[in-house]
């Protein structure tokens, strides 16, 4: 029998068995912000979904990945953000430390080129 996989602390959110400040929430994501935030405005897009990071992600979940990014523009807008960045990181020498795909939105100071 193979090992059950622990459920990652976005899945407890989503789930609701750990809390978060939940800024949004549909049927196919929740935006939280950041416990560690690294900008003014700092908030995670993750998809209800677990995808393990975007080198995981199949040609099935192209159509997710694109209503991903329309509800960071969608975000961004309802929050009056003329500029923010986006920040999908893979693996753990790119910063990553939950193991459940999550796009950064990051907003309200002036970002570096480039970035890390």
């Amino acid at each position: 029998m193979p090992p059950v996989e622990e459920k990652t602390i976005f899945e407890k959110i989503i789930n609701g068995e750990v809390p978060a400040d939940i800024i949004f929430e549909n049927d196919i994501a929740v935006i939280i912000r950041d416990i560690n935030p690294q900008a003014p405005i700092h908030a995670l897009i993750i998809p209800k979904k677990r995808i393990d990071r975007i080198e995981a992600a199949q040609n099935g979940d192209a159509e997710l990945l694109g209503k991903l990014l329309i509800m960071a523009k969608d975000f961004a807008k309802s929050h009056n953000l003329t500029g923010f960045r986006l920040v999908i990181n893979n693996g753990q020498q790119a910063g990553e430390t939950v193991p459940h795909l999550h796009i950064h939105l990051l907003s309200g100071r002036p970002m570096a080129w480039p970035p890390g």
